[in-house]
């Protein structure tokens, strides 16, 4: 239950600013996890919701991580050398 005297509390729910790391990791592969089901079934205004504060939740983690890992496999790069290994298995021997 919300409290008016909570400060960071929004009508949209907490801002970004005052999650803990490991809050901020949670909210996001939360709404990572229901996209898709919002996607298709969610109200315009539900859609619109979870757009919004997937983005600001990710634009704060991207602002406290910058240098985040990223892995080779998940660039432009990475892609190509899959696309690449995967037709090399297909060629007949």
């Amino acid at each position: 239950m919300r409290h008016a005297d909570d400060t960071h509390i929004r009508p949209e729910g907490i801002s970004p600013h005052a999650l803990g790391n490991d809050t901020l990791l949670h909210e996001l592969e939360q709404l990572h996890r229901t996209r898709h089901e919002t996607f298709l079934y969610g109200s315009e205004e539900a859609l619109k919701r979870h757009t919004l504060r997937t983005g600001q939740l990710e634009a704060e983690y991207l602002h406290r991580f910058p240098n985040r890992q990223v892995t080779a496999s998940r660039t432009r790069a990475g892609a190509r050398a899959r696309e690449a290994a995967a037709r090399v298995e297909s060629l007949p021997e």
